[in-house]
């Protein structure tokens, strides 16, 4: 008997992206419930400690286009499982070093693949699937990363907390030998772009239209961690729960992420990524704003994490469709880059957001501070949608169309997509 479930109408090829940025997401988030118990282990202070944060996003912004550069000729195939061992051997590595100058080593080590990987993903993403749910297939790599804030990074931060905080990466690290592997079975063998010079591919950012959608993700999404870098002093100081109940807070926040993931994913596919980026930036602003005012009651302030996760995480596949097509010819690297201006906005973020809370205000100031920044985001669609319509008014122009991805044919492969 031949049943259909949710599960069979997805590619594998597209499933073993989603494993890479599950490996990705707590490889990224983990450090932050660990950094207790790794400032214990190296007799340093917890600023100290998270120095490796800040390694880890600096090899993220160093090696986006690095990677794409080495890349060259290669088949994505072959790239996405280089990137994957790498992100095996170094966890391995940072799981492993004895002192504190070579776990920063390490861990900016361990960041050098995450931008190239989900950039170069998300363009195979997109070739892989069905006509008209390429935003989709990208949204289920990303669903990758929701799920590792679900369950991965609190699992992670247990095994961190109650045995041991290098065993946890060691998990990572075999996970994403698990994604090497994966990719190798599963995933089919596309063609190198023909546009493999990474001189030409920086030709692209000769227009501005890149440049702008840059803009949106480190500026715009840095509304995204001014709320979610303070949100356990929002919760426990204004909401006034427990320091245990931030765990659970995570957890919906988490949930929302997901949700969200899928609904800017299918969004995208039935309005333009335009549009639907603009929108989901307005709903940021408006989100924002409501939890500055509702985090005073605890029900409210939950409500509020569920729905800012989902707003924030919807604008995710939007943004990599809209990057994608304004850089035809040059996706790989545009879509890398678009990673590392995003490392940028959770920099940005964070020390904006962070400002107001140490000039003596609330911790609810740091919501303004992101919904100045997302209204930042939403004037740069702006500007984005006034050369849309420059272009498709004057033949001088080219308007920023849709690319006709290239399908691969493997019905007789594969079930029906996602």
């Amino acid at each position: 008997m031949n049943k259909t479930t949710i599960f069979s109408s997805i590619k594998p090829s597209l499933l073993t992206l989603t494993i890479g940025g599950f490996c990705i997401g707590m490889t990224e988030f983990m450090m932050m419930g660990v950094l207790p118990d790794v400032a214990k282990t190296l007799a340093v202070s917890i600023p100290e400690a998270g120095h490796l944060i800040s390694a880890y996003a600096l090899g993220v912004v160093i090696g986006a286009p690095l990677m794409v550069a080495l890349a060259g000729k290669y088949s994505p195939k072959k790239v996405l499982i280089a990137l994957m061992l790498m992100y095996g051997v170094f966890n391995a590595l940072f799981a492993m070093a004895p002192s504190y100058p070579l776990l920063i080593a390490t861990r900016l080590c361990a960041g050098l693949p995450h931008g190239a990987f989900f950039g170069m993903g998300a363009v195979v993403a997109s070739k892989l699937a069905d006509k008209g749910k390429e935003a989709r297939a990208v949204a289920l790599m990303f669903a990758g990363l929701t799920i590792a804030n679900i369950i991965g990074v609190p699992l992670g931060t247990y095994i961190g907390h109650n045995y041991s905080w290098r065993l946890s990466f060691f998990i990572i690290a075999a996970i994403a030998f698990i994604a090497a592997g994966s990719i190798k079975k599963w995933m089919p063998a596309l063609p190198a772009a023909p546009n493999s010079s990474f001189k030409e591919s920086t030709k692209v950012f000769k227009k501005p239209e890149p440049w702008l959608i840059i803009g949106i993700s480190a500026i715009g999404t840095g509304g995204l961690f001014t709320w979610i870098s303070y949100i356990a002093p929002l919760m426990t100081q204004v909401a006034h729960f427990s320091a245990n109940a931030v765990t659970f807070i995570m957890i919906v926040a988490g949930l929302g992420m997901a949700v969200g993931n899928f609904i800017g994913g299918r969004l995208a596919d039935r309005y333009s990524p335009l549009e639907t980026t603009s929108i989901l930036l307005l709903s940021m602003i408006v989100s924002l704003l409501i939890v500055s005012v509702v985090s005073y009651y605890q029900v409210t302030a939950v409500i509020m994490t569920f729905v800012t996760g989902a707003v924030a995480f919807a604008v995710i596949a939007p943004m990599q469709m809209l990057m994608i097509n304004a850089a035809k010819g040059s996706e790989m690297l545009a879509s890398s880059s678009l990673q590392a201006s995003a490392n940028t906005g959770n920099a940005l973020g964070a020390f904006l957001g962070g400002l107001p809370i140490a000039a003596g205000y609330s911790y609810t100031s740091p919501e303004y501070v992101g919904a100045g920044l997302a209204f930042i985001g939403l004037l740069f669609c702006m500007v984005l949608m006034q050369r849309q319509k420059a272009a498709q008014s004057s033949p001088a122009l080219t308007p920023m169309r849709k690319p006709e991805v290239k399908q691969i044919n493997q019905q007789q492969v594969y079930p029906s997509s996602i």
